[in-house]
């Protein structure tokens, strides 16, 4: 009975061993895949009064054809240390706060979209 009791004991403690090492190792692969994906991650950093395309996530399936899912550009207000930031549409001469994951630089000119109508009405 005593040695069935001990050999009893030295499985469970075993088990114990396996669980413990489970965990060490899931903690490893856990830190491992969050310094591959912080290594790839874009860091973005914007200045007031440059010029940034918003992200419409709520963009759903097949809403229309060659429509983008950049809107803007947009004039950056108020840059948060928090990583939202406060944009300025001047069409609507509104302004409102966004998640920075959002945004993107918009390195194109102002456009006139009077003129760009005007041209393609003509053609």
């Amino acid at each position: 009975m005593s040695a069935a009791g001990e050999r009893k004991m030295l499985q469970i403690n075993e088990l114990d061993e396996f669980r413990l090492q489970a965990y060490k190792n899931n903690k490893l692969y856990k830190e491992k895949v969050k310094r591959w994906h912080e290594r790839r991650l874009a860091h973005k950093s914007f200045v007031s009064g440059q010029q940034v395309l918003l992200f419409n996530s709520r963009l759903r399936l097949f809403p229309g054809k060659l429509k983008s899912r950049w809107s803007g550009p947009f004039v950056v207000k108020i840059m948060f240390p928090h990583g939202a930031v406060e944009i300025f549409d001047k069409l609507l001469n509104q302004a409102f706060k966004v998640n920075g994951q959002r945004l993107k630089h918009y390195f194109g000119d102002t456009v006139n979209r009077d003129a760009v109508i005007a041209v393609l009405a003509t053609t």
